[in-house]
């Protein structure tokens, strides 16, 4: 009798098209593959069922998810070499169905059936979300909203470090994850010129790190916005022990209800990502009538890259099933049309999507480092949709598959003088 292994790298290699560069370790502790290599553990038969029942992104995810799979060594390299049994990334070229197509294919893919056992879909992973009906209204947002963010505050802690900002720093040739952050949010002060005596609303507020850095390093005050209760409870401790009570307000509050501008400087830090195409302008419209004339705007947002057709545009699974629930992507170019529609004036766009790369890569190696109580915390399933995802992500951000850029945009007064300097970018230092 062939080993279990064997027979799945014999189905792999004919999925790829060519040599399977893993090794792969099957449930009765068979091996296979290039010795030294990263290897996937297949730790039960489940697994496979998994695969056939939901072939691709998603079937490989629940199977992560649940634990039937795991990768030893090299995770990032071994995400790599399993995108090509996802994407048309194959060794030879082939996407999943192109290969399907093929006589000896189909022949191997029937071998795996035998192999998985029984033929009864299992249950998706309890982590799993139900793409909602109705997207973006303010019930359906608050609920996405609270499946991220309110895994607990010292999970977050874990991954994030002491900064606790949850987007991408800004890093120099050397630093430490805190002091990138740092480095994020003074870039993003000096872009809105932020000075003392001013009004800055920072929407999805997040931990209240802006709000605090804000206040506290150029004297303004602020309002912070979030849906998060777990995140609101979190930012007003930090508030309260840096002593900014008087000049710092987080709200549990969607920004469409935000009614007492006008504020000088408006900030939305890793927050677009959750509005989606079909109510973004609503966001850039709201946003445009709460500053004053002469204000200005920083939107620090996630980018895919455009389509040639754009109606094939599908939300990634893995991330809407157990990350960001109907969350969206949108092309760096639409996004700023968007906000020239509502009435702004696009003054800067800077791409730093390297920078997000590298942020990624820390926040795993701190997951990673105490992933014992990480698990404990969030409970193991979550804790792996986090390492997979944050991963997975870095290596986009390394692909340009994905980027991150900040658009500064101002609301330019009828007399066109937009309050900025001749050279804007001496802010960076």
């Amino acid at each position: 009798m062939i080993e279990a292994a064997s027979r799945l790298t014999s189905v792999a290699e004919q999925l790829l098209g060519a040599p399977l560069p893993m090794r792969i370790r099957a449930w009765d502790g068979s091996q296979s593959g290039p010795p030294g290599a990263p290897t996937l553990v297949v730790r039960n038969r489940r697994a496979l069922r998994r695969l056939l029942w939901k072939p691709g992104e998603l079937g490989l995810a629940r199977a992560w998810v649940a634990g039937d799979l795991e990768i030893e060594g090299d995770l990032y390299a071994a995400l790599d070499i399993v995108a090509g049994l996802v994407w048309e990334r194959g060794g030879g070229g082939r996407s999943l169905v192109q290969a399907l197509r093929e006589p000896e294919v189909r022949a191997a893919v029937r071998e795996l059936v035998k192999l998985a056992g029984p033929p009864l879909p299992p249950a998706p992973p309890r982590e799993e979300v139900r793409r909602n009906r109705h997207l973006h209204t303010r019930h359906s947002d608050r609920r996405a909203i609270s499946h991220h963010y309110d895994v607990g505050n010292d999970f977050y802690e874990i991954v994030l470090g002491p900064s606790m900002v949850y987007s991408c720093a800004y890093w120099q040739e050397s630093g430490t994850l805190e002091s990138a952050q740092w480095d994020k949010l003074e870039l993003i002060s000096r872009k809105l010129g932020l000075r003392p005596g001013q009004r800055l609303l920072d929407v999805g507020c997040g931990w209240g790190s802006m709000a605090i850095h804000a206040a506290r390093e150029h004297g303004v005050s602020v309002v912070g916005v979030t849906l998060s209760q777990e995140q609101a409870a979190y930012a007003r401790k930090r508030v309260a022990d840096e002593g900014l009570t008087d000049r710092v307000e987080i709200r549990v509050q969607d920004y469409r209800d935000v009614g007492d501008g006008p504020y000088d400087a408006i900030s939305s830090i890793g927050m677009a990502e959750h509005v989606g195409s079909e109510r973004y302008f609503e966001y850039a419209t709201a946003l445009y009538a709460l500053l004053r004339p002469g204000g200005r705007f920083l939107n620090h947002q996630i980018a895919r890259r455009p389509q040639r057709d754009e109606t094939t545009y599908r939300v990634d699974e893995f991330i809407d099933a157990y990350v960001f629930p109907d969350g969206e992507l949108a092309p760096i170019g639409t996004t700023v049309t968007q906000l020239e529609r509502a009435g702004f004036e696009v003054r800067d766009v800077e791409s730093i999507r390297e920078h997000y790369a590298l942020t990624l890569r820390r926040w795993v190696t701190r997951l990673e480092a105490d992933w014992a109580r990480a698990a404990r915390l969030a409970g193991p399933g979550r804790a792996r949709v986090w390492r997979l995802y944050m991963a997975a992500c870095a290596l986009a951000f390394e692909g340009n598959r994905i980027g991150v850029n900040q658009v500064l945009a101002v609301r330019t007064p009828e007399s066109g003088a937009s309050g900025l300097p001749l050279r804007t970018r001496t802010w960076g230092g």
